[in-house]
């Protein structure tokens, strides 16, 4: 599925393009306090081609760290799989190819990955995500506790309200996110007066595009008035308006919606059969044969049953 529904995420990979504000951001997330000469180089990765950019942001510091965030309107649970891929990229761009083959131990930045989150589905404040758990023997690698390979994200749920003390220690963050939620609660407070209009009007449709326009301008303008990312609304508000319009489509949205319940109600019937063949006496191996699920998930079925 190629479509684009972060709609925050060019905003959020525009806003944090800036070196001290990635600084900032780091240091609330890691609890430490990166010093002003730290250099900070930004090596995320773009497309070409298509003048696109693939992932959200990745940096190193001090050519110790290399560090990959990614912004998420919804949590994917493919994001290790993604971020190794992402990772290798990088190695190849910061690393000197032909000094792998040399025979002394070539040392390489420490990586770390990141996945801030913004969605409007509850979420827990912090949790980590594994590639491990994609595989397919996870279950049987677990008993034996040896993963030929491993990635860990950390996941941080950076809605307003929670996280207060990441957001507290980096005043863009807490601005980006407040900023985001005003632009919500604009859109769900204008669209009674959109409805009404179609009503009137005898639209089949409300008008979403200027809906949306009139939260986002509403958003920009409140905050700010309220000194909230003041001067860089002020520097970039056509930016940022663009940004906000462009990437949202309600015609892909709704039909990705409407997937995604199709496959959240196609994964519950699945586990269902399971619990229905595992109190028949079906053997786990049978019960993986017919619903697709992994081995782990209907090991786990079968305990809590």
């Amino acid at each position: 599925m190629n479509t684009n529904l972060k709609y925050k995420d060019s905003l959020f990979s525009f806003l944090f393009s800036d070196p001290e504000n990635l600084r900032e951001l780091y240091s609330a997330i890691e609890g430490v306090t990166l010093p002003p000469d730290a250099p900070i180089e930004i090596n995320t990765l773009s497309d070409i081609l298509y003048m696109d950019q693939v992932n959200d942001i990745s940096f190193t510091i001090e050519n110790r760290l290399v560090v990959l965030i990614e912004h998420q309107s919804t949590i994917n649970q493919n994001m290790p799989l993604r971020l190794l891929l992402y990772i290798a990229r990088i190695y190849e761009k910061i690393i000197d190819h032909d000094r792998i083959y040399n025979t002394k131990l070539e040392k390489i930045p420490t990586p770390e990955f990141i996945v801030l989150y913004n969605g409007k589905a509850p979420y827990p404040d912090h949790t980590e995500l594994k590639l491990s758990s994609a595989f397919i023997n996870a279950g049987d690698l677990r008993k034996t506790k040896i993963f030929p390979l491993e990635l860990t994200v950390q996941v941080y749920n950076i809605n307003h309200g929670r996280n207060p003390g990441l957001l507290k220690n980096s005043e863009t963050l807490n601005g980006y996110s407040f900023f985001l939620r005003k632009v919500r609660e604009y859109h769900k407070e204008l669209l009674p007066k959109y409805e009404k209009e179609k009503e009137t009007s005898g639209k089949k449709e409300i008008d979403k595009k200027a809906l949306n326009n009139e939260a986002v301008k509403k958003a920009i303008e409140y905050c700010i008035n309220h000194d909230i990312m003041k001067e860089f609304l002020k520097t970039h508000s056509s930016e940022v308006f663009n940004m906000l319009l462009t990437e949202w489509n309600w015609d892909d949205a709704q039909r990705v919606w409407r997937e995604e319940a199709w496959e959240d109600g196609r994964e519950e019937r699945e586990l269902e059969i399971a619990r229905n063949a595992l109190a028949e006496g079906a053997s786990i191996e049978f019960i993986q044969k017919i619903t697709g699920l992994c081995l782990e998930t209907v090991e786990k079925i079968k305990a809590e049953m």
